[in-house]
């Protein structure tokens, strides 16, 4: 088993995830915002890649079971119906319903993943379910840091090493890329108080400026939400059990 981080989704194209198991992770804040929407009984979430197509889609949904969420800038676009904070996506708000979500960051570099054989949601309220999840499936592992605009951020990386991390602790027999281990160091240096991390990096200062930082709280806690959000067919659901075996046989 091979475990690869991909810094920034820039250094690859689509085509590179054809047939892989990918992982996607954009810890401030889509791929948290995911896993809430989720855990409060959303139906699916179909992240797209542009601001226009979320629109297009929107329209042509019906019977008012379908909301628009996301942010440009850290803040909720005009005529959305939520923005990119996880406190948004309560249980009331988004029960039942069809969530298109675009973001800066997170929903492009899931979408660009779209070639894959399979692709999993994770940020660190899911790390141990999906680590766990990996490890059965045994296959080599893409895992992509959804980074700022096409740039390295620390917060993604440091939560692919502690994903890696989690691995090893179970397979310690494991191959490792460059950028893998640099992950792994980063990790080590920055990640034994995650919410301290995501106060100094560029992206959490940002939001804190924003008046996010509850967002902060919610994004550095650790497996508080031990599901695992599946994109296929465009659609982001919670994988059930028996896909889960399937898949591990």
């Amino acid at each position: 088993m091979k475990v690869n981080v991909i810094l920034s989704p820039n250094n690859v194209d689509d085509l590179y995830f054809t047939g892989k198991t990918t992982v996607v992770i954009d810890v401030l804040r889509a791929t948290s915002v995911i896993l809430k929407a989720l855990d409060s009984k959303a139906k699916e979430v179909i992240p797209v890649g542009s601001i226009d197509f979320a629109m297009k889609i929107s329209v042509n949904s019906h019977g008012g079971q379908t909301l628009l969420c996301g942010e440009r800038n850290t803040q909720m676009i005009e005529g959305f119906d939520l923005g990119n904070s996880p406190s948004e996506y309560t249980e009331e708000r988004v029960g039942g319903k069809s969530i298109i979500l675009f973001t800066t960051n997170g929903s492009k570099a899931i979408v660009k993943a779209k070639y894959s054989d399979k692709v999993f949601i994770a940020s660190f309220n899911n790390l141990s379910t999906i680590a766990d999840h990996l490890i059965k499936l045994n296959n080599d592992v893409e895992i992509i840091s959804s980074g700022a605009s096409g740039i390295f951020c620390l917060e993604d990386t440091i939560c692919a090493g502690a994903l890696v991390k989690l691995i090893m602790e179970k397979k310690p027999d494991i191959k490792l890329t460059d950028a893998t281990n640099a992950s792994l160091t980063l990790n080590e240096k920055y990640g034994k108080d995650i919410k301290l991390m995501l106060e100094n990096c560029e992206h959490g200062k940002i939001l804190k400026t924003n008046d996010f930082e509850s967002d902060l709280d919610f994004c550095s806690t650790v497996d508080n939400i031990p599901l695992i959000p599946y994109f296929t067919g465009g659609e982001i659901k919670l994988l059930n059990n028996e896909i889960i075996d399937s898949q591990s046989n």
